[in-house]
């Protein structure tokens, strides 16, 4: 059955005892209540509910069940703060206000539904009345204005869901579930230790800090465990941890001793070397018996703050062999005085008889709100662990907040408290706003009614079969610090030092490799290198990315590089020796056409084309300043220019020499056979048109190529894959081809003309030179393509201009430095009497 069945059994059995008129709250057992101007009600479990009616809605005797020290510590610690606050000799929280205590045992959820709902009976009772409005209310003194406990999340929610539908302010000492901060649902809820979802975050903080991603995760069959559980299964796939294996720890019963044995082979299935346990230490006491059984050893148990600490479970036989326990336990806290008011009630109790009663009135026929002989329990001689402290400084801390908020809803500050009743809402709207310190320590509640969260990271250490707990680190919340000295830590249960265990799926892949999913799991992968042009990004450890156009990364890279530029600097060593190369041709061409101009009658000057010999060193000129383009950074008129200026300036100069080699071959040798068109076409200016027509013709073929695709700055991101070639965008195009071809037919054409002359008187005879210039100049354009064609570098850009300088140094030695020699060191060779007697001398010689 539910916990809705439970609750309406206990309604059932509360309305009975209404009618029978038994229910008294001073009922409840020796030392169990406290008259006072002020009463708080204490829920704690004085005994754990052995035997199937525990699992029952159905309430059994609590007494009948083992007794709890846990919470019988817990129960003192209410009363030692009480007393301590109505018999402080210092400033009085409360000057002449006495608190009293009404303090209940919780053995099981029905228990502590059933104590709920006897306080909100109290409250339904005890109206107030003109008469009591404004003062103390001393004749119902023993209404509870505020609630201390219950001690778990399970049996707090009921509770504090009644509590909260009357505003009656409820504040746990150990439910730190997330969802009772919820306002909305339980508005009067407040509490003294940190809600689960901080305790997650440090659990997830210590999974991280030493690497334990491939986990087990089991938590308790309550609401503690399965939230607890659930939370930490949400966020952990966003930190790289995953679950191997998740189980719920039932109540132990013959029915579940199967369950508990699987979920132990489950882990062993899944080979993890690290289980975090989610888990109340009631329902986690029967589980950790079915792990010694099957000797599980040499695991890192991850604690919740419920069990980490608790002698509950480090006194199971056997314990200390199950490997090494990391927990996360509230911050510890000492109370001062409490260990001796304990030895005082021992003392008390001892000088009490089992049946002797002290100032209450017992009813033995309550079945249904169980009385607790507490001087009973007291004679037990408990232990005090450091748990039972930390856990009783929360109920200290509880009681002292009640203390302060009664202090400033009575006016005390004064220095006497106003004689009135404080009803319950009242009382929590002074709760929600206290801030004082207590032993050094701050205590508020932040809007959810949370405390400052502070956890210790615990540690279990082990001489022999001696338990202790040892502080190795820290967490806060916010903002999240974890601090952990790791060499604290005595790894399966070894005092040697030893490297934190492995808990994984896969070795982490080499650097540059990207992880292969290999199932459901992140965690387990193949690794495999990301090729050339990609990165593995962290973030994205299963997709190799590849580079921007302008980056480029080696094989197995976690980054991208900046590609190296390729240009031909103006200040690189390279470019300097080129310039000079370009000013020498620059000066010998300018000088042969100073020679040439102040000689233009001469019969050598005559003899090379006159005039036709300015235009083509202008020509030369033009094809030597064209170099100047291939210098730095591409720009868009360097582009243009480039190609065309070359190619149209080398053709006028190829043309001009190819007119000329045809009218020295036609008159030597076809004279008496050309006909009357010929006489015709070289006096009506033939000659310089047909250089015209041949230089317009490349320079209408250069123009389109420009207008229909024009070449623009690019970057050659292919060719190299680490680096990136600034050049000109369609230097191999169509157009560029039509331009080689015509260029390359007119150079033919050339060559075929002056090789028909290598007979002709010397003065004449020029098939020997212009061949020369012209095996050159196609010497020096074909190493430039081979080298273009298998290198784009700096080098190519050289050699590039290199081969233009080069032909146009070509034909300037080979067609022009003859001439000018003969006008500069041979002027006798230069005479109209030479070459007509050279042309006589051929004239003998032919047939």
């Amino acid at each position: 059955m539910d916990l809705s069945g439970a609750v309406f059994l206990s309604l059932g059995c509360l309305m009975l005892q209404f009618a029978d008129g038994e229910l008294d709250y001073i009922s409840q057992g020796q030392g169990m209540q406290l008259q006072g101007n002020f009463s708080i009600a204490g829920l704690f479990p004085l005994h754990y509910t052995n035997g199937p009616s525990a699992a029952l809605p159905a309430l059994g005797p609590c007494n009948e069940g083992t007794p709890n020290k846990h919470g019988f510590h817990l129960l003192q610690a209410m009363r030692f703060a009480v007393e301590e606050i109505n018999n402080s000799t210092g400033p009085q929280p409360l000057p002449g206000v006495k608190l009293g205590y009404q303090l209940y045992d919780i053995c099981s959820v029905p228990a502590s539904v059933l104590a709920t709902l006897d306080l909100l009976k109290q409250q339904y009772q005890s109206p107030s009345t003109p008469e009591t409005e404004g003062e103390p209310n001393y004749n119902n003194s023993q209404t509870a204005v505020a609630v201390i406990g219950p001690d778990s999340s399970s049996t707090s929610f009921t509770p504090a869901a009644f509590l909260g539908a009357y505003l009656v302010p409820q504040i746990s000492y150990e439910a730190s579930n997330e969802m009772l901060s919820n306002k909305f649902l339980y508005p009067a809820f407040l509490r003294t230790i940190p809600s689960d979802k901080n305790q997650v975050a440090a659990m997830i903080q210590l999974l991280i800090r030493f690497n334990w991603t491939w986990i087990a995760l089991l938590g308790s069959d309550n609401d503690y465990g399965l939230q607890g559980m659930q939370s930490l299964s949400q966020q952990a796939p966003d930190y790289g941890i995953c679950i191997a294996y998740q189980g719920i720890i039932p109540k132990y019963s013959d029915d579940t001793i199967q369950i508990m044995g699987n979920m132990v082979e489950s882990i062993l299935t899944t080979k993890v070397n690290t289980i975090v346990v989610f888990s109340s230490k009631s329902k986690l006491k029967d589980f950790f018996p079915f792990v010694i059984e099957r000797n599980v050893t040499g695991k890192v148990w991850i604690g919740s703050e419920d069990w980490s600490v608790a002698t509950l479970i480090s006194g199971i036989p056997g314990i200390h062999t199950i490997g090494t326990v990391v927990g996360v336990a509230v911050k510890s806290a000492a109370i001062f005085g409490f260990e001796e008011f304990e030895r005082k009630v021992v003392e008390a109790s001892m000088q009490h008889s089992d049946t002797q009663v002290s100032n209450v009135t017992m009813s033995p026929d309550n079945d249904c709100l169980q009385s607790t002989d507490l001087y009973s329990l007291a004679r037990k001689k408990f232990s005090l662990e450091e748990y039972d402290i930390t856990s009783s400084y929360n109920v200290y801390t509880a009681v002292y907040a009640v203390a302060h908020a009664l202090h400033q809803a009575l006016g005390c500050d004064s220095g006497e408290c106003q004689r009135r009743r404080v009803y319950p809402w009242e009382l929590l709207s002074w709760l929600k706003e206290v801030r004082f310190s207590l032993h050094n320590t701050s205590v508020y509640f932040d809007v959810n009614g949370d405390p400052p969260t502070v956890y210790d990271i615990v540690s279990w250490v082990w001489r022999g079969t001696d338990w202790s707990v040892r502080v190795v680190g820290s967490f806060s919340p916010d903002p999240i610090t974890l601090t952990v000295d790791a060499d604290q830590i005595k790894w399966h249960d070894t005092g040697d030092p030893k490297p934190v265990p492995l808990s994984i799926c896969s070795p982490p892949c080499p650097r540059g490799n990207k992880k292969l999913l290999t199932g459901q799991h992140t965690c387990c992968f193949d690794c495999q290198a990301c090729p050339s042009a990609t990165f593995l990004n962290i973030s994205e450890s299963t997709t190799c990315q590849p580079c921007l156009p302008e980056e480029w990364a080696p094989p197995k890279s976690e980054q991208c590089l900046n590609r190296t530029v390729l240009l031909l600097a103006w200040d690189a060593p390279l470019s300097i020796a080129l310039l000079f190369f370009l000013a020498t041709c620059l000066l010998m061409t300018s000088s042969s056409a100073i020679i040439l101009l102040l000689n233009l009658n001469s019969p050598v000057a005559k003899s090379a084309g006159g005039r036709t010999c300015l235009l083509m060193l202008a020509a030369l000129t033009a094809a030597a300043m064209s170099s100047l383009c291939h210098f730095g950074q591409p720009s868009p008129l360097a582009c243009i220019l480039k190609q065309p200026l070359f190619i149209f300036s080398f053709t006028v100069c190829l043309a001009c020499i190819t007119v000329r080699s045809l009218q020295v071959v036609c008159i030597f040798k076809f004279a008496s056979k050309l006909p009357p068109a010929y006489d015709k076409w070289a006096k009506k200016h033939g000659p310089e048109f047909t250089i015209f027509l041949l230089s317009i013709t490349i320079l209408l073929i250069s123009v389109l190529r420009v207008a229909v695709n024009s070449p623009q700055p690019s970057q050659d991101l292919n060719f190299y894959k680490d680096s990136i070639v600034l050049e000109c965008s369609n230097t191999l195009s169509p157009g560029a081809g039509l331009e080689l071809a015509y260029v390359s037919m007119l150079s033919i054409l050339c060559f075929s003309f002056s090789y028909m002359g290598k007979d002709l008187p010397a003065n004449y005879n020029e098939a020997k030179c212009v061949t020369f210039s012209l095996m050159v100049y196609m010497v020096s354009w074909m190493s430039f393509f081979t080298i273009y064609l298998i290198s784009r570098g700096p080098f190519t850009m050289a050699a590039n201009v290199f081969a233009i300088l080069f032909s146009v140094l070509a034909f300037l030695a080979g067609y022009f430095l003859p001439k000018i020699y003969i006008i500069v060191l041979r002027p006798q060779m230069n005479t109209t009497a030479h070459f007509q007697n050279c042309i006589q001398m051929y004239t003998m010689s032919k047939p």
